[in-house]
Order: structure tokens, then C-alpha cells, then sequence
């Protein structure tokens, strides 16, 4: 029975802990955003540590990943036209 209540509270207790470190660095990077700072890097890593144990983090994570790539990936489209445009004329 002790056992039981040893890990139910650990586990409680690390839940609660997880939500608060992440909680508190997405609400940085938020700030970040006005501010001056790299708020396109501290939001991922809030996102990273609440998905740690939280699943509706890992799905935003992964959205944002995916968010992010599909941007760089017009990103170096465009690059590579204008390469190809300034080389050809």
C-alpha cells in the first residue's frame, strides 16, 4: 500500500513538475516574441519537455516541425530560382 502511494506521489509529483518547467519556458518564448530573444528556439524546447509527458505537446511539436520545414523548403525554392535566374540572365 505504501509502495502504491510512494509512486502514485512520485509520479504526481513529476507530471506537475514537467508541466510547470515547460509551462514557464513556453510563456518566455511568448514573451520572447515581443521582446528582444530567440523565441523561435525557447517555444520548441517548452513544447519538447511537456511532451515529455503530455501528448497533446508532442502533436504541436510535431506540427510546428512540420510548419517550420515546409517554410524552408520555399524558402530555398526561392533561393534556387533566383540563383537560376541571376546565373541565366
Amino acid at each position: 500500500m505504501i509502495q502504491k502511494t510512494i509512486h502514485w506521489t512520485y509520479k504526481t509529483a513529476r507530471r506537475v513538475a514537467i508541466a510547470v518547467l515547460g509551462s514557464t519556458i513556453i510563456a518566455i518564448g511568448i514573451v520572447m516574441i515581443v521582446a528582444p530573444g530567440p523565441a523561435l528556439i525557447v517555444i520548441p524546447i517548452g513544447l519538447a519537455i511537456l511532451g515529455i509527458e503530455f501528448a497533446f505537446a508532442r502533436r504541436w511539436l510535431k506540427s510546428l516541425r512540420e510548419t517550420i520545414s515546409n517554410g524552408m523548403a520555399g524558402v530555398r525554392a526561392k533561393r534556387a530560382e533566383a540563383r537560376r535566374n541571376s546565373v541565366q540572365g
